[in-house]
């Protein structure tokens, strides 16, 4: 290991979609670990929709990220030095690295692996990927057998795995995607009952009337907008409206005004929206339900994985203008 931490900071906040131009490359000495940290080598970085948010001006319920600090994200990092009890050399952890080669963390800030679980695993379907989509499905939409469950943003990382939970649950799932090859995957692969391609379709609330003619008892939403309002217009009655993200909305412009917000009042319906670390104290249970489901070979995944920490920003571009199918993340070193 050189003694050179590269590191991904902000430079500029952006306006719309952020990508490489609003970020700068920077390096700095690896600081040796004190008692109670670890000298870390990320092999591995998370890139998720809710980054836009941090680095905006006014992002709500977390600190902002301000021009010249550094990205931060979680990831999958390789011990190098330790002063912690039970952390060695060579041991595999999930740590909040940010977007850093070489960074020197407190043991609060680091979590060892179980034994057979894949990096890449671990920051998807068993990560907060995963458990988002588990809790939101579950908890918060509340399915049952026999019910209509409509997901927008399908073919990403949350939707991909949130419309597999329904389906296991016995519901009909229905999922929204970019493009007639994601949408086919989505059938072919993961099992979903019918989808909709919104590139191709001139209304959407005509494409969810179509494929979900008795309307839906549980919405999705990991995108807002113009999708949200789709889905508000063929609401069954006691419908649950699920808000997971708003993807469309993060880096627009101009928010859309949505209209519909009417039908919750004559479909007696809810809409709640959730943190997926409003179920810290359950997230064995998650991982466990998600890890006996795959191992039955009942829920799959997919990783879209790029090459070089210098192209995270590039990532977090991609998943604003539908250029990834799956969890995005970032391989760093290894």
């Amino acid at each position: 290991m050189r003694n050179a931490n590269r590191r991904i900071v902000l430079r500029t906040r952006p306006e719309g979609v952020a990508g490489p131009e609003h970020f700068a490359e920077e390096t700095v000495a690896v600081r040796a670990p004190g008692p109670g940290e670890v000298l870390l080598e990320t092999l591995y970085v998370s890139v998720d929709p809710a980054m836009r948010v941090w680095i905006s001006e006014n992002p709500g319920y977390v600190q902002r990220i301000d021009p010249g600090d550094m990205m931060r994200g979680s990831g999958i990092a390789r011990v190098v030095e330790s002063k912690v009890p039970g952390l060695e050399p060579g041991d595999l952890v999930h740590a909040r690295t940010g977007w850093q080669s070489h960074p020197t963390l407190e043991a609060e800030a680091v979590e060892k692996l179980p034994a057979g679980v894949t990096p890449t695993d671990w920051l998807g379907v068993l990560g907060m990927t995963g458990l988002t989509a588990y809790f939101g499905m579950r908890a918060v939409g509340g399915v049952q057998p026999g019910e209509t469950v409509l997901v927008s943003g399908a073919a990403g990382g949350v939707g991909q795995i949130a419309g597999q939970v329904a389906r296991i649950e016995a519901c009909r799932v229905v999922g929204i995607a970019g493009g007639a090859k994601k949408c086919a995957w989505l059938r072919n692969e993961l099992g979903f009952h019918a989808t909709i391609d919104y590139k191709a379709e001139p209304n959407l609330a005509a494409a969810v009337a179509r494929e979900c003619p008795g309307g839906l008892d549980v919405f999705y939403d990991n995108v807002g907008g113009a999708m949200l309002d789709a889905a508000l217009a063929n609401l069954k009655l006691r419908a649950r409206v699920v808000i997971c993200g708003r993807i469309s909305q993060t880096a627009a412009g101009e928010l859309y005004g949505v209209r519909n917000m009417g039908q919750l009042i004559g479909k007696r319906a809810r809409v709640e929206g959730f943190i997926v670390s409003d179920f810290a104290h359950r997230f064995g249970e998650g991982r466990a339900w998600l890890s006996a489901r795959m191992a039955e070979g009942a829920l799959r995944h997919r990783v879209h994985e790029i090459e070089g920490l210098e192209h995270a920003p590039e990532g977090l571009a991609m998943l604003f203008r539908g250029g990834n199918t799956g969890k995005l993340v970032v391989r760093v070193g290894g």
